[in-house]
Order: structure tokens, then sequence, then C-alpha cells
């Protein structure tokens, strides 16, 4: 492998719902085939094959009305609705794998941590030590009021929250000592109880009794991702995860100085910095040859001229704005402030809506054949220094799964720049291999 590998993973864009549907490439898993969990299977078990680390399956829960102030835009186009959980969807992934982290999203504003320790918990037992938390604070006031709540905290008090949210729930995952399961027939002594131990956490938001009532499963904490990408959610992820996400907007300079101040945060708190590592989004798009894939992007642009608003959507939802109010070639002033997703709406100022739609929140784009695609991301890590990207479709089809799969991964590892073979058979241990 090269001097500096780098690793993969892949963000299930839309969580557990409608694909790709009504285009060339669809096949039946974006119409009425939509909950059929085997898109979900296949997807994991070629990136397993390309020796990708790992599968995030995003998620929310509520039907989103920020643009236009109704369903209507985002039920017609099924855009982040419909969505199912993802803790259900896990386990077939990772029965049907052996090797590739499996990363549900859930939200510390509708969980109560015992009852999400408990599910992790039983995943990483079904898993054989191959289950992530993609750690997620909430955003829409929609999301929230599903649960019965006005709306969500203060942007950087929902990061307080999960501070201790995450403190509890890593309690309870190792109320158990890991040695509790003796398993001796001779004095038909199942586990030693003396080994299991209360948390009596007593918190700000939360409180716990514990133990959790099941023993430490193979990770003894599962394996932690997280994507917080203002001040304060750089803090919390620099502090908790194995494995931060950002964007790749403002191109390698942004991209080096947001993993450096990730480092340093993370040798703050104690940690080794290595053990913190940075993964960039990108959408590649891959062609047999670099004429066939510019022409495919010029037609992926095409497309979004003709459609702004499939892009506004998201916009609305995740800062709860109404992008559709506002003119097409409108600047968003400086100051447009949201309790939503900030490092999003920052991108957003200063630009149009047209823009935005037509070119996204200025993110880095890789377009070629195998060979150049694995070149171009080549010397974007190296520059950058690590540790690797996590790619997003939004039109998923099992096209594009093999153009990466098959075609873009092959030519990464022919350069000596991604794994070949899984090192270990659990999740963090490969993450943190290289």
């Amino acid at each position: 492998m090269s001097a500096n590998p780098f690793h993969l993973a892949w963000f299930g864009a839309g969580g557990y719902g409608v694909k790709s549907w009504g285009k060339t490439w669809s096949g039946g898993g974006g119409g009425e085939d939509w909950a059929n969990p085997q898109l979900w299977i296949d997807l994991s078990q070629a990136l397993e094959r390309a020796r990708f680390d790992f599968i995030i399956i995003e998620d929310s829960s509520y039907v989103p009305d920020a643009y236009g102030g109704t369903f209507e835009a985002y039920v017609k186009s099924a855009t982040a609705t419909p969505k199912m959980d993802p803790t259900v969807l896990a386990p077939l992934m990772s029965f049907f794998t052996e090797k590739i982290g499996i990363v549900p999203t859930l939200s510390v504003s509708e969980y109560h941590p015992y009852l999400l320790a408990r599910k992790i918990n039983t995943l990483d037992h079904m898993s054989r030590g191959r289950t992530g938390w993609n750690i997620v604070t909430g955003s829409n006031d929609a999301g929230a009021q599903n649960f019965g709540y006005p709306g969500h905290k203060p942007h950087d008090e929902r990061y307080d929250v999960a501070e201790e949210f995450f403190d509890l729930a890593c309690r309870l995952w190792t109320s158990w000592e890991p040695d509790a399961v003796v398993l001796d027939e001779a004095t038909q002594t199942w586990g030693d109880f003396t080994k299991v131990h209360t948390v009596d956490f007593e918190g700000r938001y939360f409180s716990s009794r514990g133990p959790l009532n099941a023993p430490q499963s193979p990770q003894g904490l599962p394996t932690f991702v997280q994507a917080g990408g203002s001040p304060r959610g750089k803090q919390f992820a620099s502090r908790a995860a194995n494995a931060i996400i950002s964007g790749v907007e403002g191109g390698v300079e942004a991209m080096k100085r947001f993993r450096a101040d990730i480092k340093e945060q993370a040798k703050g708190h104690g940690r080794n910095p290595d053990d913190a590592k940075v993964l960039f989004l990108v959408s590649p798009v891959v062609g047999e040859t670099d004429e066939e894939a510019r022409e495919k992007r010029e037609r992926q642009k095409a497309f979004a001229v003709e459609h702004p608003e499939l892009s506004l959507l998201h916009l609305s939802r995740h800062s709860m704005i109404d992008f559709s109010t506002w003119d097409l070639d409108e600047v968003i002033p400086e100051g447009t402030t949201t309790n939503g997703h900030q490092q999003m709406m920052a991108q957003a100022v200063g630009r149009t809506p047209r823009q935005i739609a037509n070119d996204g929140l200025g993110a880095m784009e890789f377009v070629g054949s195998p060979a150049t695609v694995a070149a171009q991301m080549d010397e974007v890590m190296q520059e950058v220094g690590g540790d690797g990207f996590l790619f997003a479709n939004f039109d998923l089809n099992r096209r594009y799964i093999s153009e990466i799969a098959d075609g873009l991964a092959p030519a990464l590892q022919r350069r000596g720049l991604t794994r070949q073979e899984y090192s270990f058979d659990q999740f963090r241990d490969n993450l943190l291999e290289f």
C-alpha cells in the first residue's frame, strides 16, 4: 500500500427510503419496491468486496414541510421522506456481510441513553463487533415536535445534551466488566454478578440507574461517527468520534484546516489524534472514459438547472428557512442565521438559490474514468494528509454502486491507496489500522 493510504466509506443519503426512481437505471428499488432491503444488502456486499470501511445509514424522523410550508414538494419527489428505522435494516446488512462496518444514525434528541445503548449493544453483538453509531443532535423542529417537544434546544445546547448522553451511554456499555461472563459449568455459573455494576448517573438532562441488561458487546464501545462542522460541533466530534465527516467546500486548503483543527482538538482532549479520522464527503462521476464521465456530469448539471427546487428542498429542511419565498437570483445576505445546520447555512450565505441549485454548496468534483478519478483522489488526499473519503449519492442505483465498487475501488487499489484485504474482524480495528 501507499505510504499514505486512506479509508473509504459510504453515506446512505436519504436513509432507508426511496432511492432512484423513474430513471433509466432505477430498477425496481425506487418505485413500489422501495421498502425491500435487497438494494442495501447488495450495496453492503459490493462495498465489502471493494474493502470499504463502513456504511452510514442516514436518518431523520419527520416528514419535512420547510419548503413552501407544506409536505407537497417533499412527498411528490420522495425527498427526505419516506424513511424507515435504520436499526431494523442494520442487522440484515451485517448478517449478509463479514467485515464491513454498519453505522445506523440515531439522534440524541429522540432516544433516552439507556434505550439507545441497549439497541446498539444488541446490534454489535449480532454483527460480531461491526456496529457503529452516527451521533446526531437533530436540527429540524418538526422532528422534535414528533416526540412531544415544542422545538429543538438552541444549537450549542444540543451538543451539551450530546456530551451528557454520550458519557452516560458509554458508562452503560461498560457496566458489565469484560470478563463478567465466566461460563463455569463445574459450578453452574454463567456470569459473575460482582462484575456487573450500576452506573447511578444523575446529570442535567438524563439519569439512569443501570446496569445495561446484557454484557459488553465485542467492541465494548461501538465505533463512533459524527459530522459536527460548527465550532461547538467540532469540539464534540474531536472528543467522541472515531470518524468525523466533513464536506470539501473551500477546496484543499479548507480541508487541511478542518483536519488540523480536529486533530489538535482531539489532542487537547487527551486522545491520540490518529484515532480521530477525518473523511471528506464526495460524489465521484465515473465513466468508462473521461469523455463519457464529462458528458454524464453535464447531463447532471442540466437536470439541476431545470429542477432547482430539488436542491432547495434539502437546504430548506436543514436550515428551517423556506427558500421557496426567495427569488432564485437573490443573494442570501450576510448575517442570515439558523438554529438548524449552521455549517450548511454558512456555505449558502453570499450565494443565490439558483447558484446553490446549479452548483451545490461548492463541493469538489471528481470526474473521469476510474483511473483518472483515482489519480485525482490520490492528489487531493496526499496534499490534505488523510484520512479518506465518504461517498454519497442521492439518486442511488445498482449501476452507480458497480461503477464505484467494481471500477473506481480497484483503480485505487492498483495505486496502492486503499486496502485490498481487511486485517481485522472488528470495525474499529480496521478503521484505526492506518
